[in-house]
C-alpha cells in the first residue's frame, strides 16, 4: 500500500501531557506550574518532532488576559531526574477578555523540535490570569509526535 494514501492517524501519535488544570484569578492554580506527564518516545516511533497544545477555556472580563509560559524538558532517565530544557516556552497572551467580559476558546501550540532528544520529553506549563479575582480558565495539554522513523505503537 502507498504510505501517502494513509489517514494522519496513521502518522501521528497524540499523548496526553498534562492533568486537566482549573484556574482562579488570584487563587487556585493561578500563575502555578503545572508539571507535566513524562513520556516515553520509544512508543512513538522516535518521534523527530511534536506540537505541544494547550486547549482553553477562559472566562475573562474585559481586557483581561490569559498567559501560558512553560518549558519543554527532554533526559534518558525515565523519572526526568536527568531533565534539561530542550525548548523554553516564553510567556504568550493567549486569550484577552471581550468587551463586556466573556468566554473565550482556543488553543495554544508551540512546535517542539526533537531531534536532539533523549527518550523521555515532558512539558510543564503556567497559566497566568491578569485579573485579581473572579476570572476562571480550565487548561489540559497533549503532545502530538510526528515525524518519526517508524509508525507509534
Amino acid at each position: 500500500m502507498n504510505t501517502e494514501l494513509r489517514s494522519i492517524g496513521d502518522k501521528i501519535a497524540v499523548r496526553r501531557a498534562a492533568a486537566n488544570t482549573a484556574v482562579t484569578a488570584g487563587g487556585a492554580g493561578d500563575n502555578t506550574l503545572v508539571t507535566g506527564v513524562i513520556l516515553d518516545r520509544t512508543t512513538v516511533g522516535h518521534a523527530l518532532s511534536a506540537v505541544l497544545a494547550i486547549p482553553f477555556t477562559a472566562t475573562l472580563a474585559q481586557g483581561a488576559t490569559l498567559t501560558i509560559s512553560g518549558v519543554v524538558q527532554e533526559g534518558d532517565a525515565a523519572n526526568l531526574s536527568d531533565a534539561v530544557t530542550l525548548q523554553t516556552i516564553a510567556p504568550t497572551v493567549v486569550a484577552t477578555g471581550p468587551t463586556g467580559g466573556g468566554t473565550v476558546t482556543g488553543t495554544f501550540e508551540v512546535n517542539v523540535p526533537l531531534m536532539a532528544a533523549g527518550r523521555y520529553v515532558r512539558a510543564n506549563f503556567t497559566p497566568d490570569l491578569s485579573a485579581g479575582a473572579t476570572d476562571t480558565a480550565a487548561l489540559s495539554a497533549v503532545l502530538v509526535f510526528g515525524g518519526a522513523d517508524r509508525l507509534p505503537v
